[in-house]
């Protein structure tokens, strides 16, 4: 039986120096990446995994005496900070981007603080300007990949159709590019050329999620009254981005707490959740992701999966063979599980359900896969 493994989401962190990248990088999977004062302390790619917080694993768990409880995950990667240049090489940037080309969103830490104490690579804080200069060389990254691809797809188009729709694709591509443009906001005419561009990886095809890192006084409203948020709320917005405001020096302190502590530490701050869960929405929501659990009694365990994911599918997250040999899902929602207090109580009350292959997996979804091969 061969296990596939379940999905790990990856997210790619980028920024200028001294934006408090690094920091939140730190906080978010506590790697303990070098962080300090000045530009390019970061200098080899940080990776850091991090699991999902999800309250409803732990009570399935208790509720099936699992011996062992497995959240989702998600990966993050941390690039050394980008400036002008970065990508002919300047600030030793270029060799960092390519890290990020398989990463399925990127996390844009942006400095929405004044601090006469923490140097701004241009002098002065204006998140919108620190985005356009990662934007330019994330785009002129890209006209590098697409001008390689190019020189080699112009060898075969002359003989070949196919060959020869990709180059037209490509030229158009490179030529928005060059007008300072992102390839996410690039017209397609139909499916196929879409499917094509998005298998291109290129680094502004990719879904963003903006980190407003500001000062712990502008976390309690999430800083409504704070002008660079707003500005970059609103640029966020018009690109179809999330945004989520952060405090990159207060996460790191959250990080060292345990959860009780934790809670207590951010009910005093007047907040509800940390920025790790923040960020983990804003990503869910970006790209369109759900949770269905599993539970028994030796494990209980999340999967993440996409929204609109049909029953095999979702199975085939756990084994191949699942989707090979898909039979029906035995389904019950989490939320009625938890109150019936067993699996045969909620089946007495008509709450457990089976699906077949064209059923659409919820969020929550309690499944029992049957299979045979």
């Amino acid at each position: 039986m061969a296990q596939k493994g379940y999905f790990s989401m990856k997210l790619g962190i980028v920024g200028l120096p001294n934006v408090g990248k690094s920091t939140l990088f730190n906080s978010l999977t506590k790697a303990g990446a070098e962080s300090a004062n000045y530009p390019f302390c970061t200098i080899d790619p940080n990776i850091g995994v991090v699991t999902v917080p999800d309250s409803r694993l732990q009570q399935l768990a208790s509720l099936y005496n699992s011996k062992k409880i497995l959240p989702a995950v998600i990966e993050f990667v941390d690039i050394a900070g980008l400036v002008k240049g970065a990508s002919k090489g300047e600030g030793l940037g270029n060799q960092f981007l390519s890290n990020i080309r398989e990463v399925d969103a990127i996390v844009h830490v942006v400095r929405c603080f004044d601090d006469i104490n923490v140097i701004h690579v241009d002098g002065n804080v204006n998140p919108l300007r620190d985005i356009e200069t990662i934007n330019l060389e994330l785009v002129f990254s890209d006209i590098e990949i697409i001008d390689r691809r190019i020189a080699k797809t112009a060898k075969g188009a002359k003989n070949d159709k196919v060959l020869a729709k990709e180059l037209a694709i490509l030229e158009r591509l490179k030529a928005y590019l060059e007008e300072g443009n992102l390839a996410k906001n690039f017209e397609t005419n139909d499916d196929e050329e879409s499917d094509f561009i998005a298998s291109l990886t290129l680094l502004t095809h990719k879904p963003v999620i903006f980190a407003a890192n500001v000062l712990e006084d502008d976390l309690a409203d999430d800083a409504v009254s704070n002008e660079h948020v707003v500005s970059v709320r609103q640029f966020a917005s018009e690109q179809g981005s999330e945004v989520f405001v952060i405090c990159a020096q207060i996460e790191q302190e959250i990080a060292e707490l345990d959860d009780d502590e934790r809670k207590m530490f951010l009910e005093d701050l007047g907040l509800s959740e940390s920025g790790l869960e923040k960020l983990i929405k804003a990503s869910y929501s970006l790209l369109g992701l759900i949770s269905y659990l599993t539970a028994g009694e030796q494990e209980t365990r999340a999967w993440t999966i996409a929204n609109g994911t049909k029953a095999p599918a979702a199975a085939g997250k756990i084994h191949t063979d699942f989707e090979r040999g898909f039979i029906r899902a035995e389904i019950v929602n989490y939320k009625d599980l938890i109150e019936c207090g067993s699996l045969s109580a909620a089946k007495d009350k008509g709450l457990v359900r089976l699906e077949g292959k064209e059923y659409i997996v919820k969020d929550g979804d309690v499944i029992l896969f049957r299979f045979n091969v």
